[in-house]
This record gives C-alpha cells, structure tokens and sequence, in this order.
C-alpha cells in the first residue's frame, strides 16, 4: 500500500494557511480550469475516443460542455453563496444577530469513474476548489487516456499542495483511502461505494457516494409510442449504455410492446445505420472484462444481439426478459435493454418498491394521473417523465441517489454546499444582559414559556 500522508500534510498545511478561503483564489483557480478546457478541447476528445470510443459530438455534450457550463454557473453565483447568511434570531437570544458561514471542510478526496471520466472528474473538483477546500483526485485507471490528461492538465495549472492528481488502480486507492481526509466524494459502484464509506467511518470523515443501480423505465398505455422509443433509445445508447442513470430495463403495457420494438429498431437503424459494429461513431464497451460481463446477458434477444470481440462493440440488444434473466441480475452497464410487459400499474409500481432504491426512474404517460401516481409512490433520486437523461443537464436541480443508489448531491450550488460546512455563529450585544436565564430560578416559568412560545 502506498503512504500518501506528506502529499496529504503539504496539503493540509497549505489549507491553513487560508489562501483557498479568498473568493479571489477560487474564481482565479475556476477560470484556469476553464480556459484549459476550453483551449484543448481537441486533446481531451482524443482521450475519450481511447478510452471509450465517443464521437467529437457526444465528448463535447456528455463532458466537456457540461463542465464549461457548470464553471460558467459558479463563477456567476460563487460570491453570493460564499457570502455570510443572515437569519432570523430568536427572542430568547435578544438581543444579538445570527448567521450562517460556508467554509471548507479542508483537504477532499474526490475519486472519479471512468464512464465520464472528464466529466465526472472535474465536476467535483469544480464543486470542491469553489468551496475552498484542497484537493486529492483520483480519477480511473480503466480510462488511461483521460486520466493521464487529467494528471498533466492539473500539473499545469496547479501546485500539488492545492490540487494532486493521482494515477492508478487498487493499490493507489488502498493508500488514499488509509489517509484521513476532511471530505470524500466517490463516484462508481455500489460495492466500491460501501468499502470507501467503511475506510471513511475509520476517522468519521463525512462523504458523497454516487453510485447507481437497476433504473427501470416506465411506459403507460397512455404514451406518445414514437417519440417514447426515439427518446428511450438515445438515453439508453449514450456511451454504448455505460451511464449511471441509463434505463436499465423497461415495463412497457402488454398493448404497447410489438409497436415499442418496431420503433426502438427503426431509430436504432438511423442514428447509428444498419450495422452499428461497423458506425466510427458509435461507442465501444470500456475494456474486455465488462464487454464479457455484458455480452453474457444476451438471451432470448429480440432486436440485435452481434458482438465484436477485436473493438469490444456489443450491438444495440432489446431482449425478453424476466426478474430471473441474466441481464436482470445487476445493473447493466451496457447497449442491452431488457423488456418486461405489464396490465397493471400497481403491481409495476409494488415490484419496483421492493427493489433497492434506483438513481432513476422514467416515465412515458401522457396520463396525468398516472405520472402523479408513479412519482408519488417510488423513491428514486431523479428522473424524467416523457424523457431521458435530461434532468441531471442543468445546474439548478440537485444530482444524486437515494438509499441504496447513493447518499449527498451536487450539481450548481448544491455543489457548493455539499463541499462546504454550514457554520452557525451568534453575534450577542454587550448591551443588554436578560437576567431570565441565569439562576437561581424562580419557580414562575409562565415568562419563559411565552418568551419560547
């Protein structure tokens, strides 16, 4: 195991030397991210394309835009919410004022996926460097391209005592996670997500884990089929599937499913022709062990179905399915989309509760009715009705899972706040003294009780 304990007391020293506490630093630090992203934005599509094989198109959408944008909100809103909040004093503190600070939890740790592997990197480390904290990343060693230009974009623009990147695998996240940081945020799996919070709970250190899970897609007899299919299939084939917030399956009405797999293949035909192994543009799977785990799930296979073992390509699959399916069995990370049909919503709604909680949920219903029902009986993170995706492509609704998909949020200022302690100070006046809450105490309470009323 790797002892990162210096790289951590540099940091720490630096912390408190409150050079990262000025506003000046954080939009100094946030614009240097920015004109770095935004000047080589070439370099970083070349990353992804390793790595995962995406299109010029879906790295500037998925990643790099997202990033430039996020930026682009902080720096917007960053003095107003680093700024002191006054509160409502009670009449029992008379007389004196109240208010709440934002300040940095310290030195953060924030360990990226490599599904986003930009992204998902810098998104956090915006969130952390505009609170004021130091930071550790440790982004993917399953997306080596990226990583790398990570570690030298980083190298670039910043000294190691404010921001480190480290690369590597196990063994690098064993030795961080041995260390005690003031603030952990990790994106990944849900097992990978219980040993950080294991090692967190060593020094009580708070964290963020977002992880994922099974996200089921609804389609009520009430939806729009064609555009249902069309916005369906494009979450679903974004990054060849592997997005923490993918439909994972679909429960389509008995009535809807011979039109819902007609469509879903003609639109399949055209965003990607009529042999997607073959599309430049089409996204391969990250490396062999999870082309494997994924290809193991194509049974009973309606649309689809090729594999490409040399260019790790696994074909958009819709296959019949089960909860006792192989591609049912855990979260899917892949272009396969299991179909289950229903007849009746509750029982759709009662399985699904029984469920571990999913990071989202879709609904396809033009039914009002039925969209109240669905979104006041499940609890998921977030979701969409009559979409995909779309919810976490804005800064002004929180991003993040519930119970078993993940705990915390970020995203616009919820970001800010996640890497941010909410410290409450009472500014008390010399002036005036209330002699009520010294003894010794009469044994007349009425006063106080109004006074706490």
């Amino acid at each position: 195991m790797k002892d990162y304990s210096q790289l951590i007391k540099n940091q720490r020293d630096f912390f408190n030397t409150n050079a990262t506490k000025s506003i000046e630093f954080r939009v100094d630090a946030l614009k240097k991210i920015y004109n770095w992203t935004k000047s080589h934005t070439d370099e970083i599509s070349l990353a992804l394309k390793q790595d995962l094989n995406k299109s010029a198109f879906e790295a500037y959408a998925t990643e790099i835009g997202i990033v430039l944008g996020e930026i682009s909100h902080t720096l917007k809103h960053i003095k107003k919410w680093a700024k002191p909040k006054r509160v409502r004093t009670p009449l029992t503190s008379f007389k004196a004022k109240s208010f709440v600070f934002s300040e940095p939890f310290g030195v953060s740790l924030v360990m990226s996926p490599w599904n986003y592997p930009f992204q998902l990197s810098l998104v956090p480390l915006v969130a952390a460097i505009s609170a004021g904290n130091c930071v550790v990343l440790k982004p993917s060693a399953y997306s080596p391209a990226t990583s790398q230009l990570i570690c030298d974009m980083m190298n670039e623009l910043f000294d190691k005592k404010f921001v480190a990147v480290i690369l590597g695998g196990r063994e690098e996240n064993a030795g961080l996670l041995d260390q005690k940081f003031d603030y952990i945020f990790f994106t990944g799996g849900v097992n990978v997500g219980k040993t950080v919070m294991a090692c967190a709970s060593k020094n009580l250190t708070p964290v963020t884990l977002e992880l994922g899970g099974k996200s089921p897609c609804i389609i009520d007899e009430s939806a729009d089929i064609k555009l249902t299919a069309k916005r369906l299939i494009w979450g679903k084939l974004i990054n060849c599937g592997q997005t923490c917030i993918a439909p994972d399956y679909v429960y389509v009405h008995k009535s809807l499913k011979d039109i819902l797999v007609n469509e879903i293949k003609k639109y399949i035909t055209e965003f990607y022709g009529e042999n997607p192994l073959s599309n430049n543009s089409y996204p391969k799977m990250v490396n062999k062990k999870h082309f494997d785990r994924v290809s193991a799930m194509l049974h009973d296979v309606l649309i689809g179905g090729n594999v490409d073992e040399n260019s790790l390509k696994i074909e958009p699959t819709l296959v019949n399915a089960t909860w006792d399916s192989p591609a049912m069995q855990e979260e899917i990370f892949g272009p396969v989309l299991p179909i289950i049909t229903f007849d009746d919503l509750d029982e759709v709604i009662s399985v699904i509760k029984s469920k571990p909680k999913p990071l989202a949920l879709y609904l396809f219903a033009k039914n009002k009715q039925v969209q109240n029902k669905v979104l006041g009986s499940i609890s998921f993170g977030g979701g969409c009705v009559n979409d995909t995706i779309m919810h976490i492509a804005t800064s002004n609704m929180p991003f993040g899972g519930v119970g078993n998909s993940g705990m915390g949020c970020y995203h616009g200022k919820y970001s800010f706040d996640t890497f941010s302690h909410k410290k409450s100070v009472l500014k008390k006046s010399l002036a005036i003294d209330v002699k009520l809450r010294y003894p010794p105490y009469k044994d007349d309470i009425s006063l106080l009780k109004r006074v706490q009323k």
